[in-house]
């Protein structure tokens, strides 16, 4: 009887690691997503006038985006499509926003804090950050290739990119295909289909 029984169990311990393996390696394997290049090194000031750097972000999906506080175009819909990703996402640990100023000279600690409270930012992983303004545009122009600058003539005195950079829990910028196969490197952040878009790509990155 004793055999028998130990039979019994090794066969359900058998069934179950057969069903069981395959699912434990797809959680861990790598997404279709197109692995773009490394993040740029960047160390830089919260709006709890904490350093934060690139190294705080490691062991986390996270979005990246280049705005300032005073914006009268397209960062008030910037931040509405991040507000959307905060409450998709709010209380994981492994996943995180960062907001970096191309307006320090305003964007002081104190006010950054001040906008966003006023956003109604919750999440703890979460940063506004800012710097020193030319170590802030080298970083979104040659560093991300995302494009910042000053023009007088512009509403708000500066012209940026409306586009999001999303980061894998190894640092590394990743992105989906578009329908020709082509990498798309950067996700809309004005438009609802670019934010529906990073949603289900955050989910397959957290996923690996």
């Amino acid at each position: 009887m004793k055999n028998k029984s130990y039979i019994g169990i090794s066969f359900i311990i058998l069934i179950f690691g057969i069903w069981a393996v395959p699912k434990i390696i797809a959680k861990f394997q790598k997404s279709d997503l197109v692995e773009i290049g490394p993040v740029p090194a960047f160390k830089l000031t919260n709006q709890d006038n904490k350093t934060i750097s690139d190294k705080d972000y490691m062991g986390k999906v996270y979005v990246l985006e280049f705005f300032f506080s005073t914006c009268p175009t397209i960062c008030p819909k910037m931040n509405q499509s991040m507000l959307q990703l905060q409450e998709e996402f709010y209380g994981n640990p492994n996943f995180g926003l960062a907001s970096i100023t191309i307006d320090p000279a305003k964007d002081t600690p104190q006010v950054l804090k001040e906008h966003a409270n006023l956003l109604g930012v919750k999440h703890y992983n979460w940063h506004f950050l800012t710097g020193d303004k030319e170590y802030i545009y080298s970083l979104a122009n040659k560093g991300f290739n995302l494009y910042a600058g000053e023009n007088n003539e512009a509403a708000g005195g500066f012209e940026h990119s409306g586009l999001f950079a999303l980061v894998d829990k190894d640092g590394k910028i990743r992105c989906r295909k578009d329908a020709q196969g082509n990498p798309i490197l950067y996700y809309d952040g004005l438009e609802a289909s670019g934010v529906e878009a990073i949603k289900e790509d955050i989910k397959k990155l957290l996923a690996e």
